[in-house]
């Protein structure tokens, strides 16, 4: 691997994105270029200036990180090549010598403000919650300003790199909490893996009656199980929609080609934005047992072939 490629993150340093993103070997071993920004990866990797972006797509309590859906859509022309599913566990820290009781403002990205509602209710009720850039950016913020009354919700990655002393541990509404992460790239479509995921994007030529309906019909006609479908504002007039769907399959399985070109062709315009690999221990145990299915199917078939009919 060339020691001069490069993924871009939403950072700073710091941030779950940062951490999902270390759990991946061999896009860790490229240099790392936080942003301040989804948009900002978004365009450095359709601009060329790196080889693969990484950043959030979807929480499990917040539900779509809705500046990374809408630049995949609208903005940026590029695919996704990867998922990755990380566990979130938040933490609430301050600068040395505060205490929770002293707290009166609590920084840090909506999304996680919105993760802990249920602890920020209980015990810091009358705070006020101010948002930032992402949870890193606000330990970051925090460990240089060493405001008073003040604590930031973060990663606990965050709260050693920018010196503060944690306050409270994982204040998460949800214990099961989880951020879908994504691998981008200007271009291409990893290989089939067993177990993998197609998303895109329909636009309604026209808003008539059953529109949606057709489009949901070419899963349906081929028992395509979607995995998501979500509904977003083209921005270009009142009620004027398109559709996000992933589904599970992959973009070479015969299948799958056909559907995309019959909608492609007869239902709606259509963007692609990538098939992958599904994450996960499920994911993994499921592509396992495909594995094994497929060798016991071909086992079947081999059998059936050599039996001889006797006359």
């Amino acid at each position: 691997m060339l020691s001069n490629r490069s993924v871009a993150y939403f950072g700073p340093a710091g941030t779950f994105t940062e951490e999902a993103l270390l759990t991946q070997h061999d896009l860790a071993s490229l240099q790392l270029e936080p942003k301040a920004a989804i948009a900002d990866v978004l365009r450095a990797v359709e601009a060329g200036e790196v080889d693969f972006g990484f950043v959030p797509l979807e929480n499990a309590i917040e539900g779509t990180v809705n500046a990374t859906i809408d630049g995949l859509v609208f903005d940026a022309d590029v695919r996704i090549v990867r998922e990755v599913v990380l566990d979130i566990h938040l933490h609430l820290m301050a600068p040395e010598g505060t205490s929770i009781d002293e707290v009166t403002t609590v920084i840090s990205f909506p999304h996680a403000l919105a993760q802990c509602r249920g602890f920020l209710a209980e015990h810091l009720a009358g705070a006020e919650a101010v948002a930032a850039n992402s949870t890193a950016d606000a330990a970051r913020l925090l460990g240089k300003s060493k405001a008073a009354a003040t604590a930031a919700i973060a990663p606990k990655l965050a709260a050693e790199l920018y010196g503060l002393n944690i306050l409270a541990s994982s204040i998460e509404d949800h214990s099961d909490n989880q951020t879908r992460f994504v691998a981008i790239a200007r271009r291409g479509v990893p290989p089939r893996s067993g177990h993998d995921r197609t998303a895109m994007v329909c636009f309604q030529d026209a808003d008539r009656p059953g529109s949606l309906y057709a489009i949901l019909g070419q899963f349906a006609a081929r028992n395509i199980n979607l995995t998501r479908l979500e509904s977003r504002p083209t921005k270009q007039g009142l009620g004027d929609y398109c559709f996000i769907i992933e589904f599970e399959g992959h973009v070479a399985d015969p299948l799958i080609a056909d559907c995309l070109a019959e909608m492609a062709a007869t239902v709606a315009r259509v963007k692609f934005l990538g098939s992958y690999p599904v994450d996960g221990l499920e994911a993994a145990t499921e592509r396992a047992a495909l594995v094994e299915r497929r060798a016991e199917a071909k086992t079947w078939v081999h059998d059936l072939l050599a039996e001889e009919l006797e006359v």
